[in-house]
């Protein structure tokens, strides 16, 4: 057991580490996206992938497939905005859209735009080393929706 003296002096040399230390960047800590995550059924596979942080930015694309076919895709961007950080989303036959930062936790992260249509909010939970839970919600119609996509870690592969 440490005697009682000692705790405030090691007390103080934490205080003193974690005021020299550099603190965490926004884009540092959703650095968990990075990789490949896919959802698959009989009916759809969707797929997304991250690219590790670079240039206080991540960039991330996903598709959703049914058979041979190609049914849509995104191009996101999560980069940092001063302070904050900022998802953007570009995804096919729909207007861009942004959402900043309304929560940013060790495995989790939720980005709001109260502006946007449907979604208003986006999020990814980490559920394990190898699983991630992706989520869109909001109002739609005067009614709330919410639709999770769970993710499991896959291989990144080029075709040869």
């Amino acid at each position: 057991m440490i005697a009682r003296l000692a705790i405030p002096i090691v007390a103080l040399g934490v205080a003193a580490l974690s005021a020299a230390a550099p603190q965490a960047r926004p884009i540092d800590r959703v650095a968990w996206l990075q990789g490949c995550w896919t959802q698959a059924s009989p009916r759809r596979t969707i797929e997304e992938q991250w690219m590790a942080p670079r240039g206080n930015s991540m960039i991330g694309m996903g598709r959703t497939v049914r058979g041979d076919s190609l049914v849509e895709f995104e191009v996101v961007v999560i980069r940092e905005r001063g302070s904050d950080l900022v998802y953007e989303a570009h995804p096919s036959g729909q207007p861009s859209a942004e959402f900043v930062a309304e929560s940013l936790g060790v495995a989790s992260v939720v980005f709001a735009n109260p502006a946007h249509d449907f979604p208003q909010r986006v999020g990814y939970r980490r559920a394990g080393a190898d699983s991630l839970v992706g989520w869109i919600a909001g109002t739609m119609g005067g009614q709330s929706r919410r639709l999770e996509f769970p993710y499991s870690r896959t291989e990144c592969y080029i075709r040869k």
